[in-house]
């Protein structure tokens, strides 16, 4: 009975609540939702999987206690089920369900998803994608609309599945384990991932506007 209360108090936007409330099936929940669910777009992924790593080691003095064999194998099933799962919802209708949403910040993954399709081709996108957030949302989908073939997309999805979880998991267990009592400083190290996680999209976004303007003021508008 007093579980309940702790549940219903869970900040979705917060790795550490999410972590404390639900453990490793937490991690495969809520990855599963943000790679496969388009309404999973503001989900934590980088910083819960950054957290899970941290928190894994022996010695952690707060958050909750996780195995790291757990959080690992969590976080790999979550993730590649869950692009696998938007894949195939794109085949049967990605469009649209992009054209029924009328969120900003999903049509414009969506616009930087394609254009990672259309500039790098299927392998990089589908591997560069699982490190931007809301863009790794709605690539999946996306390619399985597009046409991208299942065998290449299951193929790149899962090599770029595993580096960023593995990748993330491991690098956070990593500094903890190097770095006494880093956990006490757990708040500023997830504040500073989710900064980090945004900067591709800050880049990409800065890029658009110089491309945007380019023309305008280059000798081609003459």
């Amino acid at each position: 009975m007093l579980a309940q209360p702790t549940a219903l108090a869970v900040n979705l936007l917060d790795a550490s609540s999410l972590l404390a409330a639900f453990g490793a099936l937490g991690i495969a929940v809520v990855l599963f939702a943000e790679t496969g669910l388009l309404v999973g777009f503001f989900l934590p992924g980088d910083s819960l999987l950054f957290t899970a790593g941290l928190l894994s080691r022996a010695g952690a003095h707060s958050g909750p206690r996780l195995d790291l064999a757990q959080v690992l194998a969590a976080a790999v099933v979550g993730a590649l089920v869950g692009a696998q799962c938007g894949y195939v919802l794109g085949r049967r209708g990605g469009r649209a369900l992009l054209t029924r949403s009328s969120n900003r910040r999903l049509h414009e993954g969506a616009a930087r998803a394609e254009e990672l399709l259309e500039r790098y081709g299927h392998a990089r996108a589908i591997v560069l994608a699982r490190f931007v957030p809301v863009v790794r949302t709605v690539l999946n989908p996306l390619a399985g609309a597009l046409g991208v073939p299942a065998r290449t997309f299951a193929l790149w999805q899962t090599t770029g599945g595993l580096v960023w979880t593995v990748g993330l998991i491991l690098g956070g267990y990593a500094l903890g384990s190097v770095v006494p009592d880093v956990d006490r400083y757990l708040l500023p190290i997830v504040g500073a991932i989710v900064v980090l996680s945004l900067l591709p999209v800050v880049l990409e976004l800065l890029r658009g506007r110089r491309a945007a303007k380019a023309p305008a003021g280059g000798p081609e508008a003459d």
